[in-house]
């Protein structure tokens, strides 16, 4: 009865093109949409130019692979399979195509300064391939390598190289402590145990380092106040008593946190 359901599950697939996006392209972790759009929004607000508004597409592209080349790689039916091999095969496409016209547009000079999104990238694709994508290591140099892109964004936009760097550094210090804090959460929730420490500890080093990027005049005294703010919220969270979290919770939180830190920080 379960093949023959998968058999026309997979045949309506074909012939529906939105039911075939939404189960075969969209991510079904809510939490990785916030990952990979507030990074790229941070960056072409901040910074807005034709060549980073080629890069965004091209990173969105890249972004609704996963769940294909996922499927393509281990899924076991076969029908699914070609599908998400033609999806693929089309995103793989548009992220040329977008990147050829970022190069047309800049130049080749700022590509080098997308190798640690991709090495980042590559080790989180690395786990998700051996179906650990939940893995901490993972999850962590996932959302590492999308809060980096915007330095690239920033350099696309006439930026230097410190400043770039700077703007890297403001939304590192909300992606990864985020997701550190996020995981100590829901373990929690399920486990009873907390694990406070790495999260915490993420969150000073963040305001610290931001600190010591305004006292060097690369990052405003706005950013400063974000990242304080994002460690007062891990503070609260983690250390002060608390409820059971529940993941659909966190996520709306994050993401309304989220729009707020990118469109304060962006502007500012």
């Amino acid at each position: 009865m379960s093949s023959r359901a998968n058999a026309l599950r997979s045949r309506a697939l074909h012939w529906g093109s939105a039911a075939a996006w939404r189960d075969i392209v969209l991510p079904k972790e809510h939490g990785s949409w916030s990952l990979a759009l507030e990074p790229v929004a941070m960056g072409l607000l901040a910074a807005p130019s034709a060549g980073g508004a080629w890069l965004g597409l091209a990173v969105m592209a890249g972004f609704f692979s996963r769940r294909p080349l996922r499927i393509a790689w281990r899924d076991a039916n076969a029908d699914r399979r070609a599908l998400a091999r033609s999806a693929l095969a089309t995103l793989a496409c548009v992220a040329v195509m977008a990147m050829s016209a970022a190069i047309a547009t800049a130049g080749l000079a700022w590509t080098a300064w997308l190798l640690p999104t991709a090495l980042l990238g590559a080790v989180f694709m690395a786990f998700d391939l051996r179906n650990a994508g939940r893995a901490e290591t993972a999850e962590v140099a996932g959302a590492a390598a999308f809060a980096f892109l915007p330095a690239v964004f920033a350099i696309l936009g006439g930026w230097d190289a410190g400043p770039a760097l700077a703007l890297a550094v403001l939304m590192i210090g909300r992606a990864v402590p985020t997701v550190m804090a996020v995981r100590a959460c829901l373990r929690a929730a399920k486990t009873g145990v907390w694990r406070t420490a790495p999260a915490l500890l993420a969150a000073t080093i963040a305001l610290a380092v931001g600190l010591g990027l305004h006292r060097a005049q690369l990052l405003s005294r706005t950013g400063v106040v974000l990242l304080a703010l994002l460690a007062v919220r891990a503070t609260l969270v983690l250390v002060f008593p608390r409820p059971a979290w529940r993941a659909r919770t966190l996520g709306m939180i994050e993401a309304a946190i989220g729009v707020g830190f990118v469109v304060v920080g962006g502007l500012a």
